[in-house]
């Protein structure tokens, strides 16, 4: 079998999405060397992070050395909201730019990190479910490259959010934050780490930090899900406060609350606590890029670890007790031990439960029909038998 590598990427359109958030995601038609096409989804944010970590590969052939040998092009940073004219250029810069990087010598456009990229994952193969209010808007490139249209300049999420603390950046990849600094949440990570735009300024900060305008709530968190997710942990981690919970790593544990800040409250057996989201696989899954990326930043600061954390609102933000997440997992395991393992009946059930089937009425049993009725009603064939019987 011949060495695997993409042959063509296409730029289908894109696609605008409600779940968890508002934001878009671009289509590539991807055609490898089996001649099999695939469809996959990626937001810019990956793309943008992508190009970035291939010029780290690739430092001579992106010209870190010397200008004049660089031969990956360029892809200029993310710029929301810098008005119609950008965004409709946006389509026409990346199908150009994955157009010259297939066209690059193979070690650069058949290394395991662009294929890696493009393989297909879970979630391009995830359909959106009935109960979802709105549903995936696609928007497809036109056939003629000519003709304008309305493009995306990446993964826009329409929400306005306030810090609630100080924060200062630990990477290039974040963002530095004051008390009362108002950003655009552009992108919503599992990880509990929020891509924020503010003026000029771009980058990663914890979600913790932020707090919505209207209400202290997070109105996006999902419900607790007690019958629990099988997960697998990918690096170990050491509980530092009293409600979370160590783990080593590849222990399986269950999670039964996906909470947007990136602090999980998973069960391991009859334990329960909060872990950080970034170092856990969904069971039976593979590790993304993108995962290994955000994984490097390390967890993001819990909520209840923030010093001088001012509010704007009056009440506090509404979190379940460790003691209600304790309880309600506790009772579900009982009732699925009980349902997976009904344990043998005692002898003083047993003798009950004959008794009961004892005083049941028995059916009557219909008495013989005599033989005169029996001639009387039975056919002619049957006539015969019997008086030659007789």
């Amino acid at each position: 079998m011949g060495d695997i590598f993409i042959r063509h990427i296409a730029l289908l359109g894109f696609e605008k999405r409600f779940v968890p958030s508002q934001h878009y995601v671009y289509m590539f038609l991807v055609k490898w060397q089996d001649l099999s096409e695939k469809v996959v989804y990626r937001r810019f944010t990956e793309i943008y992070e992508f190009h970035k970590t291939l010029k780290e590969m690739f430092p001579i052939e992106a010209g870190e050395i010397a200008a004049e040998n660089r031969v990956i092009p360029h892809l200029p940073a993310p710029r929301w909201f810098d008005g119609q004219r950008v965004a409709e250029s946006r389509q026409g810069t990346l199908t150009e730019y994955f157009s010259t990087l297939m066209g690059l010598p193979g070690k650069i456009s058949r290394c395991p990190y662009v294929l890696d990229f493009f393989k297909v994952r879970p979630d391009d193969l995830k359909l959106p479910t009935d109960s979802q209010a709105k549903k995936p808007e696609t928007y497809l490139m036109p056939k003629d490259s000519k003709s304008s249209v309305a493009d995306i300049t990446g993964p826009i999420i329409l929400q306005t959010y306030r810090a609630i603390a100080d924060y200062n950046k630990s990477s290039s990849t974040e963002m530095a934050v004051a008390t009362g600094d108002v950003v655009d949440v552009v992108e919503k990570s599992e990880s509990g780490w929020w891509f924020c735009q503010m003026k000029t300024k771009r980058g990663w900060v914890p979600a913790s930090f932020l707090e919505p305008l209207d209400s202290p709530d997070e109105a996006e968190d999902p419900e607790p899900n007690y019958a629990g997710e099988p997960y697998v942990t990918i690096k170990a981690y050491t509980a530092v406060e009293e409600d979370e919970v160590s783990l080593s790593e590849g222990e399986v544990i269950e999670v039964i609350h996906k909470l947007l800040d990136g602090w999980w409250v998973i069960r391991k057996e009859d334990v329960t606590g909060y872990f950080p989201s970034m170092y856990l696989q969904k069971s039976g899954q593979e590790l993304t890029q993108a995962q290994r990326q955000i994984r490097g930043r390390g967890a993001p600061p819990r909520r209840s670890t923030i010093r001088n954390a001012q509010s704007i609102h009056q009440r506090s933000r509404k979190r379940l007790s460790q003691d209600t997440y304790r309880r309600n997992s506790v009772r579900f395991l009982q009732q699925r031990r009980r349902l997976a393992r009904p344990g043998p009946q005692s002898a003083e059930n047993k003798t009950q439960s004959t008794q009961s089937q004892g005083s049941k009425p028995q059916p009557a049993v219909p008495p013989r029909p005599s033989a005169d009725l029996i001639l009387h009603r039975c056919s002619e064939s049957t006539k015969r038998k019997l008086t030659t019987a007789v």
